[in-house]
């Protein structure tokens, strides 16, 4: 069993889920984790499968790809290594920031989460609201270094929000909710 990322984007309509789940199917693959979107009406999904052994991600892209090409889909499929980094199941923190948008708010955020050592597991950005007043929320799901501050990081983000003008807020999740 290997583990596989399938990448696919193209524009937002009904039955890509289907579509692309049903060659997923057809070829013995398990889904593990999935990420799934609609961003200003474009359809993103990024999955990792368990794939059986004799299904690379040569073969299961080319099985894709009828698929892609009669939903408009650009599909990439890359074999996994080893994991690295911190697993999601790590997450027990969330910052939520919401304000006037403005270029940068994701990378000065980012950016002091990453001087803290924290680690961005799950982000999402969206424009809310009408369209001469629109807000920007911006929620990140960090995994924290054993022993961190989270005192001197919560200070360092609401230092950052004033500079950029928003509200932020740091508070632990709820490790029962999804």
């Amino acid at each position: 069993m290997s583990r596989l990322a399938v990448t696919a984007i193209g524009a937002d309509r009904p039955g890509i889920v289907a579509a692309v789940t049903r060659v997923l199917v057809d070829h013995a693959c398990n889904l593990e984790d999935t990420s799934m979107t609609i961003l200003r009406g474009h359809f993103a999904m990024m999955l990792v499968v368990a794939a059986p052994q004799g299904v690379t991600s040569t073969s299961l892209e080319a099985a894709l790809a009828p698929v892609a090409d009669d939903l408009g889909l650009v599909v990439v499929v890359r074999a996994l290594g080893d994991p690295a980094g911190t697993p999601a199941e790590a997450a027990g923190w969330r910052v939520s920031v919401h304000g006037a948008d403005r270029p940068g708010i994701v990378h000065r955020v980012a950016a002091v989460c990453a001087g803290h050592g924290a680690n961005v597991v799950d982000l999402s950005t969206r424009v809310v609201g009408p369209d001469d007043r629109p807000v920007y929320v911006l929620l990140l799901d960090l995994a924290l270094p054993p022993g961190l501050a989270v005192d001197r990081l919560r200070a360092d983000l609401e230092a950052a929000a004033a500079e950029l003008d928003v509200d932020c807020v740091l508070r632990p999740v709820d490790p029962d909710i999804f």
